[in-house]
């Protein structure tokens, strides 16, 4: 009789443990999959924000160049397109550049599930000394 006490302690101790873990895989799942949904919105966003921005100002660019052009008509109408071109171009390639740049940077996703990763591998190697 006194063997079965321990046994009983000893599978509760392993349930508990066994619950304990799921719980913790549990919510860092749910933090994983906040962290998704977040960073579906903020992309889905600037991608939206970007593409009305872009309409715009090439619009707004175009018909400023046509608006120049014809002021000038008369007097420097080939100076004003080659501007306007190398302008134009020169916008362009600079936005090309800061693409290239921003696309080579890390990402930065999942950080802070990584980050709670982290810290629970840290305090289960603290448990265990």
């Amino acid at each position: 009789m006194a063997e079965a006490i321990p046994r009983a302690g000893l599978l509760a101790s392993i349930r508990g443990l066994l619950a304990t873990g799921l719980e913790i895989a549990q919510t860092r799942l749910a933090l994983f999959a906040t962290e998704v949904e977040e960073e579906k919105a903020r992309l889905l966003a600037l991608v939206a924000f970007g593409a009305v921005a872009l309409i715009l100002l090439a619009a707004g660019l175009v018909f400023f160049a046509i608006f120049v052009t014809v002021l000038l008509w008369d007097n420097n109408r080939l100076l004003i397109l080659g501007v306007f071109s190398a302008l134009f171009l020169g916008g362009g390639l600079l936005a090309l550049l800061a693409a290239r740049r921003q696309a080579r940077s890390p990402s930065r996703l999942f950080a802070a599930s990584l980050a709670e990763l982290a810290k629970d591998r840290q305090a289960a190697a603290g448990s265990q000394e």
